[in-house]
């Protein structure tokens, strides 16, 4: 017998949820008040946005650009873009000039959607974008101009189309969205993702073993729609028909806590330093906030501190899932949750809570290795430590218009991530290898050593980074930012992570700031930490008293 040969596209799915469950809602936080429509209004306006396009002259391929927040709008270019054959480009509104000007050109986008109180950000660029024909205005009442003279709002734009478009049959490796990385290392480099390799992730996501999502969950996506498609939760969420509420501009976390305790979320996601913020609201305002509803977090970005995820499980009952993935992995590589294989049920809390606190299981599909520098395979016994390889249908094999061969090896993704596998196969992440401290031959982790800090009570935020030493190559240096009114002092954290380290990994000096740099997606920003201590000509203690 054989099988039907469908192949996997987006419009195939996307659609689905507003067919099954048509009047559950899109959920948007704005200034004032919150804006509703929905599943069917939505589906019927990425049919309308999809015709729109296609009369503009959009065709299968050519990339249209999103610099919006998260919120009803951007969702439906998610389903129109795509489901028509073109190219979703979702621009990085974090990014600055230079940046934002190179991936527009690199990528040769024809359309830009743009939130109204973002296009001043666009405006030093106008004149250095040639592709750009046209940028839709998204107006929120919340004003701003563009000199741009091809524009228009987003309302007249698709008004007077067709809710019935006529999605088309393609190819499924074609593709279908753009994300560029960050490029803390040189330029940024462009992932082109593929109906197929989206479609694969968007079915995977919904596993139970993954992040469970359900047709059940309210879901609030806190991480942006720019950074790695939103995780693919706005796929996932559009399949299923999951009630989905999304922040706009909105990131106090007050209001975001506010938020998802008013809509009943049931699943948010976002960056550690996310989940620190509202940490600090629930504990400073005790019986306040009805979290009931909320059952998982899932965190990524960076490692979250294992004394924050007991907290939320220990204090409101909530599961914090801990995934490790980058913007060429679609992005979900490994997830970590609290029990994940039936033998865990005979775990203890603690024994538990060692688990969660690793990056995690590859995700059914997906393969992981660890390599030392001749590309030999090392053994998973939890203590060899190398350079870390991944490969599967999600996975970036090429950077768009960009060889980069010492980027990939045979199948192999090389991530530049520097971990452990454990004989149960959790992976371990030891560093970034260019955030790996080498001192006297040894390697230190900047990570552990961070999350070690951050344990200690009256510590907000903490980052080690590595100074240059004549003779032991490179030391440790932590910036740690304080709660208010806490008395942590220098001694009492080096004396809190001499309980775990050797005095060899101690960082050399404790530095306490009032913030500290960010990457554009919510990563903490060593490159920038780095250029500021040699700016300030800043000297390790032991070489100023020299």
């Amino acid at each position: 017998m054989t099988m039907s040969q469908t192949p996997l596209l987006l419009s195939r799915i996307l659609g689905r949820g507003a067919q099954l469950d048509p009047n559950e809602e899109i959920v948007t936080l704005m200034a004032n008040s919150t804006h509703r429509q929905t599943l069917k209004a939505t589906w019927d306006r990425a049919n309308q946005l999809a015709a729109a396009l296609q009369a503009h002259g959009i065709k299968e391929g050519d990339r249209v650009a999103s610099f919006m927040w998260n919120n009803y709008r951007h969702l439906e270019l998610y389903q129109a873009v795509p489901s028509m054959g073109a190219v979703l480009h979702t621009l990085n509104i974090r990014l600055g000039p230079a940046d934002l000007e190179y991936i527009i050109n690199h990528a040769q986008d024809r359309i830009i959607f743009a939130d109204e109180d973002l296009l001043p950000l666009l405006e030093p660029l106008l004149e250095k974008i040639p592709s750009v024909e046209k940028i839709i205005v998204c107006r929120h009442g919340e004003g701003g101009e563009t000199s741009f003279a091809a524009t228009e709002d987003y309302e007249s734009f698709i008004d007077d189309h067709t809710t019935h478009f006529d999605w088309p049959n393609i190819d499924e490796n074609a593709p279908m969205g753009l994300c560029y990385t960050s490029g803390t290392t040189g330029k940024p480099k462009g992932v082109m993702y593929t109906h197929r390799s989206t479609y694969l992730h968007t079915i995977n996501q919904a596993m139970t073993d993954s992040m469970n999502l359900s047709a059940l969950d309210a879901v609030c996506g806190i991480v942006p729609m720019f950074h790695a498609m939103g995780w693919g939760i706005p796929f996932t969420a559009s399949m299923l028909g999951c009630k989905q509420v999304m922040p706009h501009r909105f990131m106090d976390p007050v209001k975001l806590l506010e938020l998802m305790c008013d809509e009943e979320v049931t699943l948010s996601a976002g960056v550690p330093t996310i989940w620190q913020g509202i940490k600090t609201v629930l504990e400073n305002n005790p019986g306040k906030y009805d979290t009931q509803s909320l059952s998982r977090l899932t965190c990524g970005g960076s490692a979250p501190p294992v004394s924050m995820m007991r907290w939320y499980w220990e204090e409101h009952d909530i599961e914090m899932i801990q995934g490790w993935g980058m913007t060429e992995t679609n992005p979900l590589g490994t997830l970590s949750r609290k029990v994940a294989k039936r033998s865990h049920l005979a775990l203890s809390e603690d024994q538990q809570f060692e688990n969660i606190a690793k990056a995690g299981l590859a995700s059914p599909g997906l393969e992981i290795e660890i390599f030392d520098e001749d590309w030999n395979p090392l053994p998973h016994d939890g203590e060899s430590v190398g350079e870390l390889l991944i490969r599967g249908p999600w996975i970036c094999s090429e950077y768009y218009n960009d060889p980069q061969p010492e980027k990939f090896h045979d199948e192999w993704l090389v991530t530049g991530d520097v971990a452990k596998i454990d004989s149960e196969q959790y992976l371990i992440i030891a560093d970034r290898s260019k955030d790996l401290i080498k001192s006297g031959g040894e390697w230190i982790s900047s990570v552990d050593l961070e999350n070690h800090i951050v344990a200690l009570e009256g510590v907000r935020q903490a980052a080690v980074v590595a100074q240059p030493h004549p003779k032991w190559d490179e030391r440790p240096v932590a910036l740690v930012i304080l709660i208010e009114g806490s008395n942590v002092t220098k001694e009492l954290i080096l004396e809190h992570c001499s309980e775990m380290f050797a005095k060899w990994q101690l960082p050399d000096d404790v530095i306490f700031v009032q913030d500290i740099p960010l990457t554009s997606t919510g990563k903490i920003d060593k490159k920038i930490i780095r250029g500021q201590l040699e700016e300030d000509g800043y000297q390790l203690p032991d070489l100023r008293s020299a």
